[in-house]
């Protein structure tokens, strides 16, 4: 008879960890992935709290979504369900400007005791402590986010390699772009033999292909909702080598590609 699977409830209740998503509205990507990789990982449950986000563009509308205070109303929401840590799971920063997201989180643990992070914060502390300064991208957005997103991490001081995006505007419709043509993008750039390989985007499903892909393109895959799963885990105090099956960032502390000299080794953590 085959044993069943750890679950969130195994351990005592006081043990438990509990980790708070801040959601897209119209991410329905974000939840299941979350769910799947956390589902074999004993005492940790993952909960969501949403706010509206319709479409990635940098016109008033767009950039209007990510205002402070509708993120903290939906961080307070997760904070009455006493979550551990909250992190905003999604990728904004990366054409408003990573000081946004530190922003964000200071905001976040003032409001609500919780340690915050982001989907960018995150993956820039990968970068860091890895050591990675050439990386390759990959996003679903339209030409001018991407070159924000490029500009922007040129200012910090990573170089992009090579990219690929898709010049889509509506988030939903991220979601119905097949696991297919999100390899082909990652393929198409682990050519450019960068140190790792950053798919921004929540709404995206390449989470699932970084196990399988990465033994063949030698180059780790940092998604957006993976590097988020794994810092919240390590702020809750946890090992993020308890996720099984998910890309070299989960295997150890160090997921990183053979180190290149010239570039340095890893920093600082965000706060």
């Amino acid at each position: 008879m085959t044993a069943a699977s750890p679950s969130p409830w195994d351990n005592d209740v006081k043990d438990r960890a509990r980790l708070g998503m801040l959601t897209p509205s119209s991410n329905t990507v974000l939840e299941p992935i979350t769910n799947a990789m956390l589902q074999g990982v004993a005492g940790v449950s993952a909960h969501f709290s949403r706010f509206r986000v319709t479409e990635i563009s940098l016109d008033e509308r767009g950039l209007g979504q990510f205002d402070n205070d509708v993120r903290l109303g939906a961080a307070e929401l997760l904070a009455d369900a006493k979550c551990d840590v909250i992190a905003w799971n999604g990728t904004s920063a990366g054409w408003l400007g990573f000081a946004h997201d530190e922003s964000l989180c200071r905001a976040i643990g003032e409001r609500t005791g919780a340690r915050a992070t982001s989907s960018i914060l995150a993956n820039n502390d990968l970068f860091r402590r890895h050591g990675v300064r050439r990386f390759g991208l990959v996003t679903p957005y339209t030409e001018d986010v991407q070159l924000r997103l490029v500009e922007n991490y040129r200012r910090a001081g990573f170089e992009c390699v090579a990219e690929r995006h898709l010049g889509i505007r509506d988030n939903f419709s991220f979601s119905e772009v097949g696991e297919d043509r999100i390899e082909a993008m990652i393929r198409d750039v682990a050519g450019a033999h960068p140190q790792a390989i950053s798919v921004i985007c929540t709404t995206l499903r390449a989470a699932p292909l970084a196990g399988r892909l990465e033994p063949a393109i030698q180059v780790p895959i940092y998604d957006s909702i993976a590097v988020v799963v794994l810092r919240a885990l390590e702020l809750a105090g946890l090992d993020p080598s308890v996720v099984k099956g998910w890309g070299r960032i989960f295997d150890s502390r160090d997921g990183s590609a053979p180190a290149d000299e010239t570039l340095g080794t890893a920093a600082a953590r965000e706060r």
